[in-house]
């Protein structure tokens, strides 16, 4: 569940502490692993040492690299983006704010070069926005605080898009999430 603070009409988007636990446990714990086996290796005290060696060389820098793009998301209060509620409402980023109204297409991709989620919000004037989550929000939260907040402003549309993007009844089966309807 994320972990979120509202403040009036704002709403404060901090990470998980479900995906904080996980983050740490796999960035530092993999590299403390790839450590570990490096250290066990020159000991040469298995038959294995040459591949607990080889084996930890390998997956130290790719675990390093991991979890130096991760820490940015370690610092403590570190909010991701705040959300403005209401019919005026808004993303707003430390770069942008973005209204509610003029988001053509949100989406929530994993950045191929650092394996860390992000959030994109292409625009109505053509920008494309990029929000970082460090992999600290999973895709059914996403997909639920989009749906509960953003989804009732946004145009017709972007709509349109957002309910192709989204399963209602996976979203309802996994996060016992239904959106409300105004008849």
């Amino acid at each position: 569940m994320l972990n979120l603070k509202k403040e009036n009409q704002l709403i404060k988007v901090k990470g998980s502490k479900f995906m904080y636990g996980w983050m740490l446990l796999a960035t530092f714990g993999a590299l403390a692993a790839s450590v570990f086996l490096i250290l066990n290796g020159f000991k040469f005290e298995s038959k294995y040492s040459l591949i607990y060696i080889s084996g930890g060389f390998v997956f130290l820098p790719v675990f390093l690299y991991l979890t130096l793009w991760s820490l940015p998301g370690f610092i403590p209060g570190k909010i991701l983006f705040i959300l403005k509620e209401g019919v005026n409402g808004s993303v707003i980023t430390k770069k942008r704010k973005i209204l509610f109204n003029e988001i053509l297409n949100l989406a929530f991709v994993r950045n191929p070069v650092n394996l860390i989620n992000d959030i994109i919000i292409e625009s109505i004037d053509g920008k494309i926005t990029k929000i970082c989550t460090y992999n600290l929000i999973d895709d059914t939260d996403f997909a639920v605080l989009v749906d509960k907040y953003v989804y009732p402003n946004m145009r017709e549309d972007a709509k349109a898009v957002w309910d192709r993007q989204v399963n209602q009844s996976e979203l309802y089966q996994h996060a016992k999430y239904e959106r409300k309807t105004d008849i």
